[in-house]
């Protein structure tokens, strides 16, 4: 029997690994440093015949039992363990490409550097209204393998994919596969922007005529793509009332397609705030419609949806400041729709963290218009204070912790000003990933004097 290596021990590795190991497929969970893993996937690859390895030193070995590599989305496609497979002839796949290949059921795909996980939560909780059963996976929650395990042929999969999970996709064709944005993010992987957006487009490449790509009207690159999409095209837009698509009118959100032309609910009745958000909810709306939730069930999904954790969220207001943990803004352009989000400005600017190398004029212009002040912390604070000098920004702080840039912000911040962490960086200089970081401010703004 020919094995399967699955590359990467996390979340989508392990998931992976054990959804082959219980499908009777012998397979090896590789890592390139030491790891561990849980005792009973340990036992359940022992079972088959596999196992846990670890050091470039046993991979060759490895890789001559193995017809099939899984990539977990940390590794990339051009180092030299998976070029050397592809080279021997073995299929280089992406989890998401198992997972699609394990399930025969429906899926909503949705995209983008920015909006991914709201956009997708909404959906999922659009999906749960349906009469089948349905699941959220991918970029967030489980690996997409151990979530389709659960899922019938007639239930629906809301799947947040990163530019990452989709480079090693192959026969992949989402019933519905949106595509919110593009804009420069993961550099430090893709090295170009041509490159950035080839990873996106295969989210749709291999959709059938009969299925569906839901593409952002009034971003002028995704646009383009209708050109290339093979399944039909529905765009969506809040700023052009369009013949046939999803857009706003009014602060409506309106469905005109085909035969169906209503209005869902209008912005004043959702909790989301911003044009950012807007976006999202018409994206959401489309994904919504074309899995056949019904207009009524999207308008009551859509008022009661609060901000996804970690994404412009409200944590406290101390003496009359709001405190916001957008610690999920890891690139610049998230940083700039959560400061448009805040159209009287005022800011107290939180930002640095690990640099992913991505421009900064565009940002550092905003923060400009927008920021009362500038505190900037990590290892990319050197090359953000030579940017926002650049640019104009005048009251810009430097700080050498996490706790010292909750503490300034404190201590600078007075009515109407607000104080938003905002990175635009990754959090790997000082955390293991966002979510630990925006717990860590969220635990020293609600520790802070009242």
């Amino acid at each position: 029997m020919s094995a399967t290596i699955v590359y990467g021990v996390g979340i989508s590795g392990r998931g992976a690994a054990e959804v082959l190991a219980r499908r009777g497929q012998q397979v090896f969970l590789y890592n390139d440093s030491p790891a561990t893993i849980p005792e009973e996937l340990e036992k359940s690859l022992a079972a088959v015949g596999g196992g846990l390895v670890c050091g470039s030193e046993n991979y060759p070995e490895l890789l001559a039992k193995a017809e099939q590599v899984v990539l977990s989305p940390g590794v990339p496609c051009d180092i030299p363990n998976v070029l050397e497979a592809e080279k021997l002839g073995k299929e280089v796949i992406s989890e998401v490409e198992l997972g699609y290949r394990l399930y025969g059921g429906h899926i909503a795909a949705i995209t983008g550097t920015n909006g991914k996980t709201t956009t997708t939560s909404i959906v999922g909780a659009m999906l749960e209204r349906l009469p089948v059963p349905s699941a959220v996976g991918g970029n967030i929650g489980a690996a997409m393998s151990k979530e389709v395990e659960k899922l019938p042929q007639n239930g629906w999969l809301a799947l947040e994919l990163s530019s990452f999970q989709l480079e090693k996709v192959t026969t992949f064709a989402p019933d519905i596969a949106c595509m919110l944005n593009l804009t420069p993010d993961h550099m430090e992987r893709h090295y170009t922007m041509e490159a950035y957006g080839a990873a996106k487009q295969r989210i749709f490449t291999q959709q059938k005529p009969e299925q569906v790509t839901l593409l952002n009207y009034d971003d002028p690159e995704v646009r383009s793509w209708g050109a290339k999409a093979p399944a039909q095209v529905c765009y969506f837009s809040r700023k052009e009332q369009l013949k046939q698509g999803i857009y706003m009118q009014n602060g409506d959100f309106v469905i005109k397609w085909k035969d169906t032309e209503a209005v869902v609910c209008n912005i004043k009745e959702a909790q989301l705030f911003g044009g950012h958000n807007e976006e999202n909810i018409l994206a959401a709306i489309g994904c919504g419609f074309f899995a056949g939730v019904s207009i009524e069930d999207m308008a009551d999904v859509l008022r009661r949806f609060k901000a996804v954790e970690h994404r412009i969220e409200y944590v406290e207001t101390i003496k009359g400041v709001p405190y916001y943990n957008d610690s999920k803004a890891t690139n610049t352009d998230s940083v700039i729709k959560a400061l448009e989000a805040f159209e009287k400005g005022h800011v107290i600017l939180l930002a640095g963290g690990h640099d992913k190398m991505t421009p900064l004029e565009d940002m550092m212009n905003l923060v400009k218009v927008k920021c009362d002040a500038l505190i900037l912390l990590g290892e990319a604070k050197e090359r953000f204070n030579e940017a926002a000098m650049a640019a104009g920004v005048e009251n810009i702080i430097i700080v050498q912790s996490f706790k010292e840039a909750v503490e300034k912000a404190y201590e600078l911040a007075r009515e109407p000003q607000v104080v938003l962490l905002s990175p635009a960086c990754s959090s790997y200089d000082m955390f293991n990933n966002y979510p630990e970081r925006g717990r860590t401010f969220k635990a020293l703004v609600r520790a802070l004097p009242h």
